[in-house]
């Protein structure tokens, strides 16, 4: 990685560190997501930093960023846009919907209606949206943020394998430590860091090293690593539904994000092994004999951490 850019990545970890406590994992994979060219989709229980930490992403470099909360009123073309009548040319005008632009926060994602969740599919799986016969791109870098609680299901449309498959990655919070939470009361006693918080990259900066990241060599030997960790996905009982073909190409891009932020020009087997359960957990479905028991070592995550520590490393 060039000195430049090695400043940049580190710049911009900082820059975002700054504003969420004591989350360096969280905070690689979301710049993982973004220089992947991915979608994240953040779960947890609210108020642990999910917001603050789309933001934070978005305020880190110069783009544009809009903040789109979900809820069970809202209409698809209050997401991508709407064709308005103007009186003076006496036709439709496309008006853009606040879809359009580089970081899209969709706060609690899981509170709109199946309807509205698919306008999102389009955008996220090829940067772009059909409106009225004509396709508008959307601007690059796109990065959609969703949001949403797993504890609170009164009001909500769980997402649907299609939607949760456009997704990079799940990834949770999780409550800061003790020591953490201090620092936070400290902090925060007076300001609020990420009011504070200035861009230290451009657009073009970020669109040059998400090339970049796919210049990053990965070795046949860890294809057949990934290849053979979504195999047994497909092949064990636990699992009703194995990862899909998207979700091996995930995996690999994500890996290559990884080690350029290590900044390293190639892959190895702990960028795939790292990631596996941040890029599968939601793609796949555990099967209704094992999701009954209610057992934590048979929940999705845990099946995903038994096949992952069963497969052979290359060396």
């Amino acid at each position: 990685m060039p000195a430049a850019t090695s400043q940049i990545v580190s710049q911009l970890q900082r820059a975002i560190a700054r504003t969420i406590y004591g989350k360096e994992e969280a905070i690689q994979l979301a710049l993982i997501t973004l220089l992947a060219r991915g979608h994240l989709l953040i779960e947890d229980v609210p108020g642990v930093g999910k917001t603050t930490l789309a933001q934070a992403i978005a305020k880190s470099f110069h783009c544009t960023f809009q903040r789109i909360q979900f809820t069970s009123d809202l209409l698809p073309s209050d997401v991508i846009g709407v064709s308005v009548y103007n009186p003076e040319t006496r036709d439709f005008e496309y008006r853009n919907g606040p879809l359009f632009a580089n970081v899209v926060l969709a706060d609690e994602i899981n509170r709109t209606t199946p309807r509205t969740q698919s306008a999102l599919l389009e955008a996220m799986n090829e940067a772009q949206v059909t409106v009225d016969g004509k396709t508008l791109s959307l601007p690059q870098p796109f990065l959609v943020i969703a949001t949403q609680n797993p504890v609170e299901h009164h009001g909500t449309y769980p997402l649907p394998e299609s939607q949760l498959d456009r997704f990079l990655m799940r990834i949770k919070m999780g409550y800061p430590s003790p020591q953490t939470e201090r620092e936070i009361l400290r902090k925060r006693a007076n300001d609020d860091p990420l009011q504070s918080l200035e861009p230290v990259a451009g657009v073009q900066d970020v669109l040059a090293m998400q090339d970049a990241v796919m210049q990053v060599k990965v070795d046949t030997s860890l294809h057949d690593y990934a290849l053979d960790i979504v195999n047994r996905t497909r092949q064990t009982d636990q699992l009703a539904l194995g990862v899909s073909p998207r979700g091996t190409l995930m995996l690999q891009r994500a890996a290559q994000a990884r080690a350029f932020l290590d900044g390293r020009d190639y892959c190895l087997p702990d960028d795939f092994k790292k990631l596996a359960v941040a890029v599968f957990s939601h793609r796949v479905v555990a099967s209704s004999r094992h999701a009954s028991l209610q057992k934590k070592s048979e929940t999705t995550e845990s099946v995903l951490r038994e096949i992952v520590d069963s497969v052979p490393v290359p060396l």
